[in-house]
Parts: C-alpha cells; sequence; structure tokens
C-alpha cells in the first residue's frame, strides 16, 4: 500500500497515473472512490485509503456512482504481494471458481486449499469465494452503468446462475441495487459497449504500429486510431473492436457474441492484448535507470498481446528466421485456407483444422509443415498445453519460439528475446555495456525498447 502522503498528493492532483492502485474512502458519506473522481474533493480528515476496492467495501463503504470503481484500471500482475495470490487472482479474474472448485483452483496452483484460504485472508481480508463474488459484482455494474443489456442477460454474463442470486449478491456486496444503477445512468445504446480504462503514459502509437504491421486481413482490422478482430473463447464466438481515445485514458470498446456467457473472461483477454493493467511509470522509471545512458526509453511502451498461447505459437513457428513481412504473409494464407468463416470475419484456424491437414497451401519446407501438425497435435492432446515450455519437446520448437509465444500469447513481463536478430542488432548498437537481468521483472518491455531502436 502506497503512505497516505502519496495518495493524498494524488488525490488531491487527480493523477490518473495512480487510477486503480488505491481507493478512497470517504468516512462522512460512505462512499469509497478513484484517485480521478470529479467529485468535490473532500477534507483529508475525512479520508481512509485502501489498496484494493474490495477491503473499503469491506469496511462498509460503497461505490461512487460518478467515478465508477469497477472501471479502474487492475493492479499489474507482478506487483510483489505474493507470487501465489496475484495468480490465484487472475485465475478467479478469468473464471476459475465460476466454471471449477476452490479445490480445482488450489491444486492448479500446486498449493492447498487451507493455505489459498489463508492467503486471502492474510492480503484482503476475505475469502477466495467472497473475493470472486465482489469481482462478478462489479462487473455487474459496469454492464448496468454501461450497456442496455437486460438484467437477466447481465446476471448471466457476470457468472451468476439466476437474477434472484445476482440481485441478492449485489446488494449484499455494494449496498446498491440493480435498480439503483440503472436510475443513475442515464438513457445508453443497445449496442454492446465498454469503456477501457489504462494509467498512463501509453504509447498508443507504438502499439498501433506493431498491430498494423502484423495484422492479418479478414481475422484483424486496423483503422487510423482503432484495432479489432474476429475470435472464439471456448464454445463463444465474435468480434470486437476497440478505439484509443487518449485525452480520456481508455479504449472505448464495441464487442459483439453469439452468447455472454464467457463475457468477462473475453473483456479480461481483450485488456491482456492491449496491457491495459501495466504500470508503465515503475517499468519506464527501472529501465531509464538502467539503460537511459545507452538507448533511447520511449516511455509508455506495452506489450502487443495475440489472442491465444495456440495462436502465439502459431505465429512464432511461422516466424522463425524470416521478416516479419514474410511471417505475416504465411500466417494470411493459412487464416484464408483454414480458418472459419463468420460472417465476412475469419477466426483463426483450430488445433483440429491444422493437426488434420497437409498444408500444401504454404510455400515453406515440409520439417517446418510437419512441426505445425506435431505442434497443433501436442495442443489438442495435453491437459496443460497453455504451458510453452512443454513445446521444447517438439522437433522444430526452439527456445526463441517459447519465448515469443510467452511474450504474445500469455504476455509474461518478464521475457527477454536475447537469441532475436533484431535485438542482438539493437544491443549491438548500443552506447555501453548491456546486461539484459537489470530489467527484470520487465524484460519483455526491455526486449519491446530494443526493438523500437530499429
Amino acid at each position: 500500500m502506497l503512505s497516505n502522503a502519496i495518495c493524498q498528493k494524488a488525490r488531491l492532483s487527480r493523477d490518473a497515473r495512480f487510477d486503480g492502485k488505491f481507493f478512497i474512502a470517504v468516512k462522512t458519506t460512505g462512499i469509497y472512490c478513484r484517485p480521478i473522481c470529479p467529485a468535490t474533493m473532500p477534507k483529508e480528515k475525512n479520508v481512509h485509503y485502501f489498496a484494493s476496492a474490495i477491503e473499503a467495501a469491506n469496511q462498509g463503504y460503497r461505490p461512487c456512482l460518478r467515478c465508477r470503481p469497477d472501471s479502474a484500471p487492475g493492479s499489474p500482475a507482478w506487483k510483489g504481494i505474493n507470487t501465489t495470490l496475484d495468480r490465484a487472482i487472475k485465475l478467479i479474474g478469468e473464471g476459475a471458481l465460476h466454471e471449477g472448485s476452490l479445490q480445482s483452483l488450489a491444486q492448479r496452483l500446486g498449493i492447498s486449499d487451507r493455505y489459498l484460504r489463508q492467503l486471502f485472508e492474510k492480503h484482503l481480508g476475505v475469502s477466495p469465494k467472497t473475493f470472486a463474488l465482489y469481482q462478478q459484482c462489479l462487473f455487474a455494474k459496469q454492464l448496468l452503468h454501461q450497456t442496455s443489456l437486460p438484467i437477466t442477460q447481465i446476471a448471466l454474463a457476470s457468472g451468476f446462475n439466476s437474477v434472484r442470486r445476482f440481485n441478492d449478491c449485489f446488494s449484499k456486496n455494494l449496498n446498491l441495487t440493480p435498480s439503483q444503477i440503472r436510475e443513475s445512468r442515464g438513457k445508453k445504446s443497445a449496442v454492446l459497449t465498454l469503456k477501457l480504462y489504462y494509467r498512463p503514459p501509453y504509447d498508443w502509437e507504438l502499439m498501433h504500429n506493431f498491430l498494423s504491421n502484423r495484422f492479418i486481413p479478414e481475422l484483424e482490422w486496423v483503422g487510423d486510431n482503432s484495432y479489432g478482430r474476429a475470435f472464439q473463447y471456448l464454445d463463444t464466438v465474435g468480434q470486437f473492436t476497440v478505439k484509443h481515445v487518449g485525452d480520456k485514458n481508455r479504449f472505448d470498446l464495441t464487442i459483439e457474441l453469439n452468447q455472454l456467457i464467457h463475457l468477462k473472461s473475453i473483456i479480461n483477454n481483450i485488456r491482456r492484448i492491449l496491457d491495459l493493467d501495466a504500470d508503465s511509470e515503475a517499468i519506464d522509471t527501472g529501465l531509464q535507470e538502467h539503460y537511459g545512458s545507452i538507448i533511447n526509453i520511449k516511455p509508455g511502451v506495452r506489450l502487443p498481446g495475440t489472442w491465444s498461447i495456440y495462436e502465439a505459437g502459431i505465429r512464432a513457428i511461422l516466424g522463425q528466421q524470416i521478416s516479419v513481412v514474410a511471417a505475416r504473409n504465411l500466417v494470411t494464407k493459412l487464416v484464408e485456407t483454414y480458418g472459419e468463416t463468420l460472417a465476412d470475419k475469419r477466426i483463426f484456424p483450430s488445433p483440429q483444422a491444422i493437426a488434420a491437414s497437409d498444408i500444401e497451401c504454404l510455400k515453406m519446407p515440409g520439417s517446418r509443415k510437419q512441426t505445425l501438425r506435431t505442434f497443433s497435435e501436442h495442443c489438442l492432446k495435453q491437459d496443460n498445453a497453455t504451458d510453452p515450455e512443454q513445446w521444447l519437446s517438439l522437433k522444430g520448437v526452439g527456445p526463441w519460439t517459447v519465448n515469443y509465444a510467452r511474450l504474445r500469447g500469455l504476455s509474461d513481463p518478464d521475457i527477454y528475446l536475447g537469441s532475436d536478430l533484431g535485438v542482438k542488432k539493437a544491443v549491438k548498437e548500443s552506447a555501453g555495456y548491456f546486461n539484459p537481468e537489470l530489467a527484470a521483472p520487465w524484460r519483455s518491455y526491455l526486449t519491446l525498447q530494443l526493438w523500437n531502436q530499429l
């Protein structure tokens, strides 16, 4: 938790760089807010600071209807409280307790369910289940504010199996009813649109250029200030477009789905692709300290993700030892040939489609085609195919492929692609001794900074 002095300065200046890092509870109103809340500033003696929204809620405060704490950027995954706790929070955000039990979550983390409960009680003051329900309620609040979806659909999209259960849990956790939210929001469009906030700085130009240079026609689309793509998530298919609104520190998201049951997980994945929860100020400060005298550190560099670890693996295999343009052409041909059609768009080919094909459409060595098939078969057979380290046992998959997939498919913040030709060239041209270990735990951002030197 930041000191009270820092929190006071941040709230008095409404500094967006602290949005989501802490929350402000006002004792006289019983409301908690974001540091950027436009409401009249309360006196310091009436303020209490909390590291998370759920801590404020546990003390009886309800979320502000003006600044909407449910829309605040999330905390970075490497904030350092506890690695296991951070991973548990991430998995709960992806729906681990909605789709499974506490015991299964603990097993995935390699700990006992008792120890998992102890971690949450120690650091957040609540049980994992209570934490999960509160996150579901905050997501539902966001949908109530920003969409015209019926209450029944919002309940389903937020992970509740019944409207009655949703209403009871919402009122208990937020001290508000869904109808109160609807009454306060004003008129909204029937189109499913959401606002995705981030903490500045954010180098949208660099992110836009990276995605533009690699976008696949029909699968993705890039405008002057936007990015979108078609996708499949489990049994849900759809498409989304995000538009950057730089003066508001956010992206406006428009999304179409065939069903809403996995909406929260899909939104979380879009946030990951755009790297909206990174603490750029802290990352940039660390990189500037160690490398500022030998390379040009650009502020606000984010990790450009791709939709899934499988897609990242395929792109990495096709991109081995060739240019970005050549790799893009291969991926484009693969999507055109094996991607399932969705209206006028295409979805990235499934592992089943690649494993069963001869891949004759690609002009490349037979060994590389076999690697694509073997990799796809592996992802079909293995329960833990999302662990790229297992790929090293596959012929044709080496450390660069695994690390590139981890960087883009998992948005791992600590991947240094030292064997990448572009990185090697940038290091060679740097103006001094270069030690990548000094960048930990943000070596992925160092990799992006080095690519940007070229």
